[in-house]
């Protein structure tokens, strides 16, 4: 017969070991004991900096972590990716490398074999004090070149349009992360009490192509999704079909009551209270909502000055309301508003996505975002909003320096591209950063996406690092485990 400690593993009688098991439990609650001492006396590493948000009053403003540069920001997405070789990153190599082959240049791209180097489309000239160069698609942004802080060396982690905005947005290329709104008004919540603190206003040709992903929550409650809205479609659903105003109050009051009743019968039940005050701010919105968006009394240069006029181009007009409601909502005391120029996928016809006709669709696509998007920073500056507003524009990759083969447009290129920044906390009149003389690569202080969001974040008073939400055990960040503020676009 076998011996009973014979059956055990080496594990098993090392475990039975008496000796070695009081000798273990004595280091055991010494350790407890140490840890204990380290923690009162304030030693142990930091705690978990998530925000705590109170689910009764989840929009209640919250302390940045140190003083804040911006409270409010405007960003500018221009779906599609915008090639920076038209618009702001000047190349004049193109033009004497024009129409011949890029030496060593890969033979396919994203979309099939690739062509020979195409020089810019459009002219550039010097601009302002600061003589840098850019295109004349853009003539009323190129007017503010003197107050804007470039970057020419981002790179993004994806040539496919659905991740990079996923990737812009939300720092993953994955569905399901929360955008940068979200986390803002996680971080930070909202200094009006009748409006949401996160907006987003889509083109009026349409959502881009990962359409809710770029304003969504994610992981994070969902309070923190942006609102839905524009010029052209307010916010749904604020008015019962059929109802009066004094009967629909009656209403409104009488579910108060009972929330509260009910609330009351259940301490302590967060979603609970996370349902009521969403209600509670639907019931305030009805009130808040229909004057913001009545454009009707906005004067007549204010809509000239934005081309909101302009009854030549219908979308046009239609973008340029949308930039005055984004102006409108900064002055509400909203948080964070982004204001998408371009729509889905479409060949380039609704957004940015030139592969084919870059020439012809650009003149159109800069003839709806030009002016109003210059006069959205002009109006914010004279009325003193640019103070407090940081402007972002953005887009979630760049172009190509050759044409596609038997097209004259530009493949996806996510190794070097431009975003830019003006308004609160930006250093004016800066140029970070370089891709190679063609345009192609970035090659000086590279930068991919995630540094661009740390320094959206450090301007509104936030570490970017210290912003986490626990999801599924991971303590989970916009930026991942990677981001650097670019100090040099800061004032």
């Amino acid at each position: 017969m076998i011996p009973a400690d014979d059956l055990l593993s080496p594990a098993g009688r090392f475990l039975l070991d008496r000796r070695r098991f009081l000798s273990d439990s004595a280091t055991a609650l010494g350790s407890v004991a140490l840890a204990s001492l380290l923690g009162r006396d304030g030693l142990l590493a930091a705690p978990s900096m998530g925000t705590v948000i109170d689910p009764a009053n989840p929009y209640a403003p919250r302390r940045p972590h140190y003083p804040a540069k911006a409270k409010n920001v405007v960003v500018i997405f221009c779906a599609g990716a915008v090639s920076q070789l038209e618009t702001w990153d000047y190349k004049p190599e193109l033009i004497q490398w024009d129409g011949k082959p890029l030496p060593g240049g890969p033979a396919v791209t994203f979309q099939g074999p690739a062509g020979n180097l195409a020089r810019p489309q459009y002219a550039f000239r010097q601009r302002g004090k600061s003589g840098k160069w850019v295109s004349d698609m853009i003539p009323h942004l190129a007017e503010l070149t003197d107050d804007i802080a470039f970057v020419h060396s981002l790179t993004s982690k994806s040539n496919t349009h659905g991740p990079a905005e996923n990737f812009l947005s939300t720092g993953s290329v994955l569905d399901g992360f929360p955008s940068l709104g979200a986390w803002t008004t996680y971080a930070l919540g909202s200094e009006s009490r009748d409006l949401p603190s996160y907006v987003a206003i889509p083109d009026p040709r349409g959502v881009p192509q990962n359409g809710a992903n770029n304003w969504g929550p994610g992981f994070l409650p969902a309070a923190f999704q942006g609102t839905t809205m524009s010029s052209k479609n307010p916010v749904r659903h604020l008015t019962a079909p059929g109802v009066s105003p004094a009967a629909d109050r009656a209403a409104r009051d009488l579910l108060r009551r009972m929330n509260a009743r009910h609330l009351e019968a259940n301490p302590g039940d967060g979603k609970l209270a996370a349902r009521i005050a969403s209600y509670e701010l639907a019931a305030r919105m009805q009130l808040s909502m229909p004057e913001l968006s009545d454009l009707s009394s906005e004067p007549a240069h204010i809509l000239k000055l934005y081309g909101a006029d302009d009854t030549a181009s219908p979308d046009k007009a239609a973008f340029a309301k949308n930039c005055i409601l984004a102006r409108r909502l900064i002055e509400k005391g909203v948080r964070f508003v982004q204001l998408f120029n371009g729509a889905y996928a479409s060949g380039g016809k609704l957004n940015w996505d030139g592969h084919s006709e870059l020439k012809d669709q650009y003149d159109v696509h800069a003839s709806i975002l030009d002016q109003p998007a210059a006069a959205l920073i002009k109006d914010l500056r004279q009325r003193g909003l640019l103070e407090d507003t940081l402007v972002v524009w953005c887009t979630e990759f760049g172009r190509m320096p050759f044409f596609q083969k038997g097209a004259k447009g530009r493949d996806h290129n996510p190794d070097g591209f431009t975003c830019w920044m003006t308004g609160a906390g930006v250093k004016p009149g800066v140029s970070h950063g370089e891709t190679d003389p063609l345009g192609q690569k970035a090659v000086k202080d590279v930068h991919p996406l995630y540094d661009f969001n740390a320094t959206i974040l450090h301007l509104l008073g936030i570490d970017h690092e210290k912003l986490t939400f626990e999801h599924n055990g991971i303590s989970r960040r916009l930026t991942n485990v990677e981001g650097h503020v670019i100090r040099e676009m800061l004032a």
